[in-house]
């Protein structure tokens, strides 16, 4: 085993995290403001899609979405082109993320979607991407370099970048709240099990 300075990488991992997430912060701006109105007056759902770790954070956005009050849900790209159209409606807004803005098969995914006239929002860290410029509104992670780069020579798994478009979801979800009122009673509806349903909060 080769020695290293094991707590020394988490702390700088951690700062590297932290460090981006208010980078996210300070750079927010309009397009923020067009979104969560977009996705406020909404009249379909909110779809969530994106590939690999991407695929999971988009996964994780929808299911906070949804279970705060804006139904949405997660495609996969790639089945979309297998028959997953079909849970995609013309008054749904899609929310893709790619931290390169290249993926080939969003890109594609969203080329179809723009023929079906839907709106589209893009999470990625690079503004002059094909993905960028086929969307309505882009939100920009100003990510550059990922956590594993501190360890390691690579600049290649996605540890920050995934991070930041996850904090993104939740500063949407969070805003669209606020905008809907949702309330403890709203809440208690979508959580009635676990800990959360059992929590004090609920009984007052």
């Amino acid at each position: 085993m080769p020695k290293i300075n094991i707590l020394q990488i988490g702390k700088e991992v951690l700062k590297n995290e932290a460090d981006a997430i208010q980078t996210v912060g300070k750079n927010l701006d309009s397009s923020f403001i067009k979104t969560i109105e977009l996705l406020y007056h909404a009249k379909g759902k909110i779809v969530l899609a994106g590939i690999g770790k991407s695929g999971i954070v988009a996964r994780k956005i929808a299911a906070t979405l949804s279970s705060t009050g804006t139904f949405s849900l997660f495609v996969h790209p790639v089945e979309a082109l297998h028959g997953d159209f079909g849970m995609v409606q013309k008054d749904d807004v899609i929310i893709v993320i790619s931290h390169s803005g290249e993926t080939p098969e969003v890109v594609n995914f969203i080329n179809i979607l723009k023929s079906h006239g839907n709106k589209i929002i893009a999470i990625t860290a690079n503004k002059t991407s094909t993905i960028a410029k086929l969307s309505d509104i882009i939100l920009l992670t100003h990510v550059k370099e990922e956590a594993c780069k501190i360890c390691t020579t690579f600049n290649l798994a996605p540890t920050t970048s995934a991070l930041a478009e996850l904090a993104l979801g939740d500063a949407m979800s969070s805003a669209l709240q606020e905008m809907k009122g949702f309330k403890r009673e709203h809440f208690m509806k979508f959580h009635p099990g676990g800990t959360l349903g059992k929590s004090k909060i609920f009984k007052k």
